[in-house]
Parts: structure tokens; C-alpha cells; sequence
């Protein structure tokens, strides 16, 4: 096997952990060496399987793992140089994963499948889902869309966050006759006390049936 200084590397990793307040220069200092040993041992792997073809013979898992791992290197190297990379792998086992920037007090950063959920009558149903980001905005037409089709009944009324509340979502529900949550925008009509009642009640029917469902859906 070639040298990998694995001792040695994990000492050093291990007193750099411990440090309470580690610099800029430190931190650099110690992704240079990572970055540089794993090219070097890459390359020395490389190097034996080209000789003993025969010999080096490993499961498909195997060489999956290493395309990742030299993915991951490339995308450190750039981070590590000041650019900005987009499809971040986070996890090696699990290269499809990709942080998601949620702005969250808790979490301001998820792991995970992020899913656009339609509810109707109480059921959920998941109409996207992906591990990449996106906006669930654009979903809205796609979810009516969906619940038309299920269910072979025309939507009339509908409930959501303040994201879904674009002009263009607005635009397609007016022109099809669907009353909304969405705040009013522009000048009210004569039926505002009306229609300010149904987006109120949407609003508690959302409120409270599907953040309710929401909990219960991250608890199992």
C-alpha cells in the first residue's frame, strides 16, 4: 500500500479540532495539506490498478465511491481557492443529498428531500419532491393541476403561504375562478368584506391543518 501518513494526519486533525478559536491561516493551512495528501493518494491508487489490473479488480461500489470522493476534492479545491460552487456534495454515501439554505432560526441550513405538499380533505399528497432546492411558487399551477386530475372536480378555493401568492399564480387563478388566502393587491372591489372573510377562514384551515400535519408527518 502507498504511504498515507494516516497517523500522522490524525494527530494533527485531532489537535486542530480541539482548538476553541481556530484562524483563517490554521483552518487554510490544514485543508491545503487534506486536499493535497488525498490527490497524492489518489493518484498513487490510480497508479497501482493501471499496474495490477488484475490483481485491483473491486466491486462497481467501489470505483463509485472513488468518482465521488474526486468530485468532492474538486469542488474543496475551488472552495478552497474562493469560488463559489453550485450541487455541493455533502455526504459521500450519499452524493444525491445537497444543502439547502432555509433561513431558519433553528436550521438555517437543511439536509435532505425538500417536497411540495397539496392537501385536500386532510390527505396529503406530495406533489414534488426533490433534493435539490426549489421554489415552491411554481408549483402552484402543477398542485391545481393535480388535484383536478385526482379527484375529477374543479378546484374553487385554495389555501397557501405567502410564496405562492405571485402575480403570475394570481393571474391563473383569477382567470379560473379560484378565491384564494393571498393578501389583496390594488384597489378593493365592492364584495372586499366578502372575500376578506373566505381568505381569512383559508387561512385557519391552513393554519391549522396543514402545519398540524406537518409536525405529525417530521415525528414519524
Amino acid at each position: 500500500m502507498p504511504r498515507s501518513k494516516y497517523g500522522e494526519q490524525k494527530d494533527k486533525q485531532l489537535v486542530f479540532n480541539k482548538k476553541k478559536r481556530k484562524t483563517k491561516k490554521e483552518t487554510h493551512k490544514r485543508i491545503k495539506s487534506l486536499l493535497y495528501l488525498l490527490d497524492k493518494l489518489l493518484e498513487q491508487l490510480s497508479g497501482i490498478e493501471k499496474k495490477l489490473p488484475e490483481a485491483t479488480k473491486f466491486p462497481k461500489r467501489y470505483y463509485k465511491r472513488c468518482s465521488v470522493i474526486i468530485e468532492v476534492m474538486g469542488q474543496q479545491q475551488k472552495l478552497y481557492e474562493g469560488e463559489k460552487i453550485s450541487n455541493r456534495i455533502v455526504s459521500i454515501d450519499k452524493d444525491y443529498i445537497r444543502p439547502i439554505v432555509r433561513g431558519k432560526e433553528t436550521k438555517r441550513v437543511e439536509f435532505g428531500p425538500k417536497a411540495n405538499i397539496i392537501q385536500v380533505d386532510g390527505i396529503n399528497f406530495i406533489e414534488h419532491i426533490s433534493f435539490d432546492a426549489f421554489n415552491e411558487g411554481t408549483r402552484l399551477v402543477n398542485s391545481v393541476e393535480m388535484v383536478q386530475q385526482l379527484f375529477d372536480t374543479k378546484v374553487t378555493m385554495l389555501a397557501g403561504d405567502n410564496i405562492y401568492g405571485t402575480n403570475a399564480n394570481r393571474k391563473y387563478c383569477s382567470s379560473n375562478g379560484i378565491q384564494t388566502s393571498f393578501v389583496r393587491k390594488g384597489r378593493a372591489s365592492t364584495l372586499e368584506p366578502e372575500l376578506k372573510s373566505v381568505r381569512k377562514k383559508l387561512n385557519v384551515e391552513r393554519a391549522t391543518r396543514m402545519e398540524g400535519a406537518f409536525g405529525v408527518q417530521k415525528n414519524h
